[in-house]
């Protein structure tokens, strides 16, 4: 019998309130299959999302205000107020507010999902400049709930159907990610990437590609020794422990002959090497999911779009997919009983 009676609880949070966050979010949720399946909770305030409703004419969506995730009804889209007044709606505009609201959203979600009241976080996109502070650094959602849940370490994982990319170096300046390329972080992230496709996707014996960092992999040492002197041995001590590990391999061939098929995932070195194919291959699904942490967290696979925000246009897709990972991944990780939509 599963220890769990109701369907799981998702926290989203809507991120950056004049960006396209709440339109996504509320066309995701129009999916009433989803709605069958989880019990959502978004973090935001109310009037924020009635303002996109009329301004998107998405009259059809209906939520239930909530003082706390504690007491989400499990038939309805759930909200909870993060701030006492709603910050006044600017779509497409860079606001302190937002920021502020933004921050709110992530900090409540964390705080639900530390009681148990949430069982996964789904974030949608928000503007860094607008959290940032000298006084209060913010570089990412990544790094902010990896410290929040007193991660040793965790792993930005892009994800879609057919790919998996994570990467060694995060949010690390280019000029800066040789010097960071270490043995013991290769070797951490290798780790954390096969322990996830184990747990979180359930997949008994993961095939791992590892890029090089530099062109052509290198190039036998004339481009560049890391590969040789570095990620070769990573790789062959993970081989000599059993698991299925392979490269290096040099980026642009691999990803040119779209041998991330051939693998359940591929390690890629630094941000840019590993989003900008992963990007062109599935913009429009991908999703950003941080392995390693004890809170299952995902993302859609895109920014604010400021450009677009209150126009009605924004694809959906990526939040869709980031919320049905979420789902994915609880399911891996815990035992759940189906649950009877027609039953209270």
């Amino acid at each position: 019998m599963s220890q769990y009676k109701k369907k799981p609880v998702i926290g989203i949070t809507i991120g950056d309130i004049n960006g396209i966050g709440a339109e996504v979010t509320m066309k995701a949720l129009a999916d009433n299959r989803l709605l069958r399946l989880v019990t959502p909770v978004i973090y935001a305030h109310g009037k924020a999302l009635t303002f996109y409703r009329k301004a998107l004419q998405l009259e059809e969506f209906n939520f239930m205000q909530i003082k706390s995730a504690e007491g989400a009804h499990h038939k309805k889209i759930n909200v909870v107020n993060v701030v006492e007044e709603s910050p006044e709606v600017h779509p497409g505009v860079e606001t302190r507010e937002a920021g502020k609201m933004a921050l709110a959203a992530m900090d409540q979600a964390i705080a639900d999902a530390r009681a148990g009241f949430i069982d996964a976080i789904v974030t949608a996109p928000l503007n860094k400049h607008t959290i940032h502070t000298e006084e209060k650094p913010f570089v990412g959602h990544t790094e902010y709930f990896t410290a929040a849940f007193e991660a040793k370490d965790s792993l930005m994982f892009l994800c879609s159907e057919d790919m998996r990319v994570g990467l060694v170096t995060g949010h690390v300046p280019l000029a800066q990610v040789a010097s960071a390329l270490t043995e013991e972080r290769l070797t951490r992230k290798l780790e954390l990437m096969l322990e996830s496709l184990k747990t979180d996707f359930g997949i008994a014996k993961p095939k791992v590609a590892v890029l090089g960092l530099n062109p052509h992999a290198g190039e036998g040492g004339v481009l560049g020794q890391e590969e040789q002197e570095l990620i070769a041995p990573v790789i062959n001590r993970f081989k000599e422990n059993g698991e299925f590990v392979f490269g290096p391999y040099p980026a642009d061939g691999f990803f040119g002959m779209m041998h991330q098929r051939k693998f359940d995932g591929v390690l890629a070195m630094y941000h840019d090497q590993g989003l900008a194919p992963f990007k062109a291959l599935a913009f429009e699904s991908g999703v950003n999911f941080t392995a390693g942490l004890s809170l299952i967290r995902t993302s859609p696979d895109h920014g604010t779009a400021y450009n677009i925000a209150g126009k009605g246009i924004a694809d959906e897709s990526s939040m869709r997919a980031a919320l049905y990972l979420a789902l994915e991944v609880i399911r891996h990780r815990n035992p759940w009983e189906e649950v009877d939509e027609e039953e209270d």
